[in-house]
């Protein structure tokens, strides 16, 4: 029998049973949608990271106190951390060969006020370093000085958010006063903004100031709370850490294998590859489940063709008496379960780049539709019809000619 004619007799078995069909292709559909949006929210959330890693800086070093033991060897709370000192940061900045910016960070949160506005956000002590580390621009005024990190000045750069909230009419920031915890500090400078990452997080809600003024005017503190640092490139990022390393523990007194180090260091690169694979395995687990629903999908298409074998029993014998052989009606239900996969596939296929663009529009999750992802799916679903079509279409085919016509 020629193949156009058993595409043709399958399309009006198809559409004899409209509602029939449909639903046994849902399970296909919603598998194959399922697949492709979430490829799409996977791979977009590692491209969100990537980028994000890029703009803050891929050579990023970041030096945390480690837990240190106090009485009886029980572990302190992070909060009560001392193990980073003023010493710690002068250390490294004229000793490391490999560091391209450097500059310690304490930071404090509350309440900001200028006039009759008011905004909750945090306020970091820094050095000037710290805009070439985390890639930062200040778009007014300029960045406060040395001296100004020498004699502890009460000024501060502050980004893009805070402007807007502390002063809503589209005043010049540059030379007013603002409060914090009674505090005034007069504002230098306004951030460019870098609006926000993937994580939902503003990244223009923020406030700079010298890390002095911080350490003694709000927190009273003589330790810092990290130091944040890049390496001269990308590829010297693992000997800026070894070295930043030895100097720690040499200023520590730690014992090579003996004591356990009471910091922590973390580049970029290696919070990327952590995030990245977090996010493999959250892609991978979705995806399992989603792959549920087309084997789920498969079974209904099996289902349904071993109701169809049944129903057409009699068809199935008349063709065979005027000539049809095995191969004919094994082709026959084939491409019928195949039709039926296929075009879940590709509703699926269509549903699944619908689905992928309203998260992205209504949800603001970063996703990426990639074309591999549409080709999976369409070889995957074509493969469940093939698969699971086959065992129905082989026992219509090995139907006694006979036997078939007597059947009631």
């Amino acid at each position: 029998m020629h193949i156009s004619n058993l595409f043709k007799i399958a399309l009006r078995a198809i559409a004899a049973n409209k509602l029939r069909s449909f639903l046994t292709m849902l399970g296909i559909i919603i598998g194959v949608a399922s697949v492709i949006a979430m490829i799409a929210i996977g791979q977009g959330s590692k491209q969100s990271i990537q980028k994000n890693i890029s703009e803050m800086g891929s050579n990023m070093i970041m030096i945390r106190p480690g837990q240190d033991r106090g009485p009886g060897g029980a572990r302190q709370d992070a909060s009560e951390m001392q193990t980073l000192k003023l010493k710690d940061y002068e250390l490294l900045k004229e000793n490391c060969r490999y560091l391209a910016a450097i500059s310690p960070s304490v930071s404090s949160g509350g309440q900001f006020v200028a006039g009759n506005s008011n905004t909750p956000s945090t306020i970091y002590g820094i050095s000037a370093d710290y805009l070439e580390i985390r890639q930062l621009k200040v778009q007014d005024g300029e960045m406060f000085t040395d001296e100004d990190i020498r004699t502890s000045a009460k000024v501060c750069v502050i980004g893009k958010t805070v402007a807007d909230n502390l002063f809503p009419n589209g005043e010049d920031p540059v030379g007013r006063t603002i409060r914090f915890k009674s505090i005034p500090f007069r504002v230098v400078g306004v951030l460019k903004s870098k609006g926000y990452n993937s994580f939902g997080m503003d990244q223009d809600d923020l406030v700079l100031a010298p890390y002095t003024t911080v350490m003694k005017r709000i927190l009273s503190v003589t330790y810092l709370q990290g130091i944040n640092a890049s390496a001269l490139t990308e590829g010297m990022t693992q000997e800026a850490i070894d070295e930043i390393t030895n100097l720690l523990r040499e200023s520590h007194r730690i014992k090579a294998g003996v004591d356990e180090d009471n910091f922590n260091i973390r580049s970029q690169e290696e919070m990327a590859a952590m995030m990245n694979s977090t996010s493999d395995t959250m892609t991978l687990l979705l995806l399992v489940v989603a792959c549920i629903s087309l084997i789920v999908g498969g079974i209904g298409i099996m289902n349904i063709m071993y109701v169809s074998v049944t129903e057409r029993t009699r068809e199935i014998g008349l063709r065979m008496s005027v000539g049809a052989r095995g191969i004919d009606i094994l082709a026959q239900f084939l491409i019928e379960a195949v039709l039926l996969s296929v075009s879940g596939g590709i509703i699926g296929i269509l549903c699944g780049l619908g689905a992928a663009w309203s998260i992205n529009v209504f949800a603001h999750w970063p996703v990426l539709v990639q074309p591999w992802s549409v080709f999976l799916s369409f070889l995957v679903c074509t493969a469940t019809g093939i698969f699971f079509g086959w065992y129905p279409a082989k026992k219509a085919a090995s139907l006694d000619p006979i036997e078939a016509l007597r059947y009631e």
